[in-house]
């Protein structure tokens, strides 16, 4: 009694359906996938400019630096 069958998901989802309409449901589901699309673009872009501007960290160089005591 505490799991829900698939005739229960069926019921809310025909329930849904009346209540806010297929067009709604698909513009609502556009939506959300022109965000989640704009979003996976701009990290793109985020990593393209990140590696644009810095060089990677450990790129192979070594920095030979001598050190002195402060007096």
């Amino acid at each position: 009694m505490g799991s829900m069958s698939i005739w229960h998901w069926l019921i809310v989802l025909v329930i849904i359906m009346l209540v806010f309409g297929t067009k709604k449901l698909r513009n609502i589901g556009t939506d959300l996938g022109g965000a989640v699309r704009g979003f996976k673009e701009g990290v793109k872009e985020g990593d393209k400019s990140v590696s644009a501007e810095d060089p990677a960290p450990n790129s192979g160089r070594t920095i030979d630096v001598e050190t002195r005591e402060k007096s």
